[in-house]
């Protein structure tokens, strides 16, 4: 079974052909500054040697589509022979609400319903609408598949998701805790368990703390394979700090600049996602390579920001190993999970309390699970997220 994967943004498509028999990837790529100027298209693909890419314009995401068709079809360097080599497209869709705990086929009912959930992720429902919209006029007939962020996280208590503001609020426009990265924490989480399972820790009352840490980071707790709490909130904004998100705060902090500064709350928002974290915290930029180079280099900023960003993560599995009455493995995914060295070495400081202690000299094995932890009670593991992968599964289960 071919399956295309499709991660619309505003203005960029990413995309994978995956044979969700062999779980291979037959080829890949992404379509940026879609609508804009200085349009390029990337592609690879099992036929080829090395990534192309391509200077291309794109009006719109169905003429993105139209691009990605003619790339997999392509006689020299595609992947596919014809349009209906693919069986179904799966599409990340940010928000699902309450009303989607799982993945769904996607129907006019369904369209009707994701665009009303645009209110709670206004900058990601309606972009990933784009790509469904699109296919569906291409690809006629061919099952489309919705795969949504929050719909991991829907088997969190009602305990954890609700905020105290009144209630009224809460049964009128979901204000609520979701969560988001749902197919990260998901792939992640299974993976650890079934590894776990092999180190004798029971499967049904597994408790892990999955970190997916990079421009955007949430974590989660995850007890027996369901998530009881989650960081981020109603919105990606809350919980740990991110490349450019501040994460929590007090949000009475926001009225006393908005005051002081004059702002409006677009300019709050603006600041929260784009002026914040990393970025904010350390004036040098919004990669944690930015942030361990600064830190080699003594600067004072960058060594704070590093400490906040621990702590912060740090507090949070405290919390969390409350939560659940103990963790039997923390796991590290996400750009910043699996690639910096400093980032683990920092969160992991003090661990030892709840028997985990991280192995400085560990063999880390690129692509596979890394056991990252010194033989005690608890496991430290690294595990490369696969969310393309994770989605193809879920689409793949549904038909």
């Amino acid at each position: 079974m071919n399956i295309l994967v499709l991660n619309s943004g505003s203005s960029s498509l990413k995309f994978q052909l995956i044979d969700a028999d062999r779980e291979e990837v037959l080829a890949k790529g992404s379509c940026e500054r879609i609508g804009l100027d200085k349009g390029t298209v990337t592609f690879e693909s099992t036929k080829l040697s090395d990534k192309e890419t391509i200077a291309n314009d794109m009006a719109d995401h169905e003429k993105a589509m139209d691009i990605v068709f003619a790339l997999l079809l392509d006689k020299e360097k595609g992947a596919i022979s014809n349009i209906s080599d693919i069986d179904v497209v799966g599409h990340r869709v940010v928000h699902g609400g309450e009303k989607y705990s799982k993945s769904i086929l996607v129907d006019a009912a369904a369209i009707a319903e994701i665009e009303k959930l645009s209110a709670l992720a206004p900058l990601h429902n309606p972009a990933n609408l784009m790509g469904i919209k699109a296919c569906m006029k291409i690809m006629a007939g061919v099952p489309q598949v919705a795969v949504f962020d929050t719909a991991f996280h829907q088997t969190m208590p009602k305990k954890a998701y609700m905020y105290a503001l009144p209630y009224e609020y809460y049964e009128e426009y979901g204000v609520r805790r979701y969560g988001f990265h749902g197919t990260s924490h998901k792939f992640v989480a299974q993976q650890a368990i079934e590894y776990l399972a092999t180190k004798g820790i029971n499967k049904e009352t597994s408790k892990i703390i999955t970190l997916h840490l990079g421009n955007g980071s949430s974590m989660a707790a995850i007890v027996g394979g369901q998530v009881i709490d989650t960081t981020m909130g109603l919105t990606p904004v809350e919980g740990l700090v991110m490349g450019t998100r501040c994460g929590d705060i007090d949000p009475a902090a926001l009225t006393y600049i908005g005051k002081t500064e004059n702002f409006t709350w677009s300019d709050a928002d603006n600041m929260m996602n784009k002026k914040s974290g990393l970025l904010g915290l350390s004036g040098k930029g919004s990669d944690m390579r930015d942030i361990v180079s600064g830190i080699e280099e003594g600067d004072e900023r960058c060594q704070m920001t590093m400490d906040v960003f621990a702590y912060r993560i740090q507090k949070y599995i405290g919390s969390y190993v409350a939560a659940m009455g103990g963790v039997d493995a923390i796991i590290f995914t996400g750009g910043i999970g699996e690639n910096s060295a400093k980032a683990r070495e920092e969160i992991c400081k003090n661990m030892g309390v709840f028997g985990i202690n991280l192995d400085e000299n560990c063999e880390i094995v690129r692509g596979e699970i890394s056991d990252l932890s010194v033989e005690q009670k608890g496991k430290i593991l690294l595990i490369p997220t696969n969310e393309e992968l994770m989605i193809a599964r879920e689409a793949k289960k549904l038909i």
